[in-house]
């Protein structure tokens, strides 16, 4: 059973926030653990692994990447797990580029200059991905996805980065 069917929702880019919370917590009370104590081991066994099974849907449905590339994955889109070698020359590019740029920067205010550039970056290829998912453009969500895990790794970077120079000046 995937997440969202799981969830009881419709397997979907965007959902409803409330929703996907409402569905977790009422399955969630149902399948609790502490409620089978006094049951049979078979009925704790699968209530054990129902909570497990809805933690890991809610946590990867409440985050939008980790849900788009969820569904990308039923939608038989493939992409290389983490640590695989990333096959868009272009991305790599801008990955280098940015990084060198990161690294470079010697402000707090010159890593936020940068870490606001990739938020908007990061806003329009989330919202060019609907139309792409409609399109089922395989090709190109694959590519837009690749380079949203980008994003969301130089965003990872910048914070360390302006951790680094305020601990630097401090």
């Amino acid at each position: 059973m995937d997440h969202f069917a799981r969830l009881g929702l419709p397997a979907a880019l965007d959902i409803e926030t409330a929703a996907l919370d409402r569905a977790y917590f009422a399955l969630q009370r149902q399948w609790h653990p502490d409620r089978f104590v006094g049951k049979h081991p078979e009925e704790r066994a699968r209530a054990s692994v129902e909570a497990a099974a809805l933690n890991d849907a809610y946590r990867t449905l409440k985050d939008p990447l980790s849900r788009a590339v969820y569904l990308a994955g039923l939608k038989g889109v493939e992409l290389p797990g983490d640590g695989k070698t990333i096959d868009d020359p272009d991305l790599l590019m801008e990955a280098m580029e940015a990084r060198e740029e990161l690294h470079e920067a010697s402000s707090g205010e010159a890593v936020e200059a940068l870490a606001a550039k990739a938020r908007d970056e990061v806003n329009k290829a989330m919202a060019a991905l609907g139309s792409l998912f409609l399109a089922n453009d395989r090709p190109a969500i694959r590519k837009t996805l690749l380079r949203l895990r980008y994003l969301d790794k130089f965003a990872e970077e910048a914070r360390a980065r302006r951790m680094n120079i305020e601990r630097s000046r401090a």
